[in-house]
């Protein structure tokens, strides 16, 4: 039977129900009529700050090491909630009466309004000596912050993130200390030519593999960033892992799941891998897969890639999208070349970007960007030369995913645009 609203609901017994405690009802909303207690219930602990300001110090009784408190005290304080007149009589009362000696009882025993204002006069005393202790303890120099924590001073003619002041998810503050952390944390990340620890792979069946990667990416609709990291987590893997040549495409399906938790909103499931591998793998051999992939690389997956610094730096330049698009192709185009496998992210970015402003003539290495990216355009020459010799080589036609891709108008056609000639190239090298 419903309870009328604003009544209390009573038992049959007649006794009342008992009110439910603070800790359940603090979230729930209340009727108009209800009134919330100014007192807190029974057993429940009493509001307060977490500091004390030392500026309201005399507003709080401060218990000091070795002084026990009188219970004539607590007797005077329960006392000063009565009324004024009644106060004042028992004051006349105190005058009146004499001790023997010639002193008066209020010499005896202070009034509790005096005797309160000594202690607050104490305590104040006592908090405050420490605070002038401390303030004449140190130094007239200012603290200088190390060197280490100090923001870096960029030129404003290099400032490229202060238009993003207002956008807190381009970290405009960080975004420089951000983007040389990467750079600092490649060096941890370097590879090598790796195929002559796999006795059952080589240069060819990993480009195969990756030219099929490139195709889950696509069919799953995965960010590009996914795609980079299971190329770096597949070869960090293969580095210190002989594989043979019929569990590769395990390993490599593999790495695109774990990149995807690790990158993605709502990253494929299992089942999905297993279904592109065309069920070549049982789903106990994948989940294993992932469990070895993940001790061997010590559970650090936060490697740097270079299409984040790709990004960056066309932003150093407001490159058009078209430009940042053909950088996007070059750079995709190298996770095929197993030559251009132990090259930095960074570097790889930087040669990917450099080679794209010249084919769109938009001129060559700029200040800003040797600031930012840390690379003269003498660092990447060599890598520029590879990239052009890797674009130089006829198709092959097992590889065609990037091709087929970058040639779609999403992606302004990139891929058929014809390669500037070797001659125009070293001319802005040699800049």
């Amino acid at each position: 039977m419903p309870v009328p609203r604003g009544k209390k609901p009573t038992t049959t017994t007649g006794t009342k129900i008992p009110k439910l405690t603070a800790a359940t009802t603090e979230n729930q909303g209340e009727g108009p009529q209800v009134k919330r207690s100014s007192s807190p219930p029974h057993g429940a602990p009493k509001k307060r700050t977490a500091f004390i300001d030392i500026t309201n110090a005399h507003k709080v009784h401060i218990s000091l090491p070795g002084r026990k408190k009188d219970g004539s005290k607590k007797q005077a304080k329960k006392t000063s909630s009565t009324s004024v007149p009644a106060k004042n009589q028992a004051n006349l009362k105190k005058s009146s009466s004499v001790s023997p000696e010639g002193t008066t009882a209020e010499k005896e025993k202070p009034d509790a309004d005096e005797e309160e204002k000594e202690e607050e006069e104490e305590a104040q005393k006592d908090v405050a000596a420490p605070v002038e202790e401390l303030a004449a303890a140190a130094p007239p120099a200012v603290r200088q912050v190390p060197a280490h924590l100090q923001k870096q001073v960029i030129p404003k003619e290099f400032d490229i993130d202060s238009d993003n002041s207002e956008d807190c998810y381009m970290c405009p503050e960080y975004a420089k200390d951000i983007f040389d952390y990467l750079k600092q944390r490649e060096e941890k990340f370097v590879l090598c030519n790796y195929m002559s620890k796999q006795p059952s792979l080589n240069p060819e069946m990993r480009a195969i593999l990756i030219d099929w990667l490139v195709e889950v990416q696509e069919n799953f609709e995965l960010y590009h960033e996914t795609l980079y990291l299971a190329v770096k987590m597949a070869d960090h893997y293969l580095d210190q892992t002989p594989v043979h040549r019929e569990m590769l495409q395990l390993v490599g399906s593999t790495a695109m799941l774990i990149a995807s938790k690790f990158e993605e909103r709502s990253p494929p499931c299992v089942d999905d891998f297993l279904y592109i591998c065309d069920d070549a793998y049982k789903r106990e051999e994948l989940i294993s897969m992932e469990a070895n992939i993940l001790q061997t690389l010590r559970f650090d997956i936060n490697i740097p890639i270079p299409y984040r610094f790709l990004r960056r730096y066309a932003k150093c330049v407001s490159a058009g999208m078209d430009t940042l698009t053909l950088a996007r192709y070059y750079c995709e185009m190298s996770l095929m070349e197993m030559e251009l496998v132990s090259e930095r992210g960074s570097l790889l970015a930087s040669a990917c970007l450099l080679m794209a402003l010249v084919t769109k003539d938009l001129g060559g290495w700029s200040p800003i960007l040797q600031f930012h990216s840390g690379y003269q355009t003498s660092d990447l020459a060599p890598v520029v030369r590879k990239l052009y010799t890797m674009l130089l080589a006829p198709p092959d036609d097992k590889l065609r995913a990037v091709r087929n891709k970058y040639s779609h108008k999403v992606f302004f056609e990139v891929a058929t645009l014809p390669l500037i000639s070797i001659d125009v190239l070293e001319s802005a090298l040699s800049q």
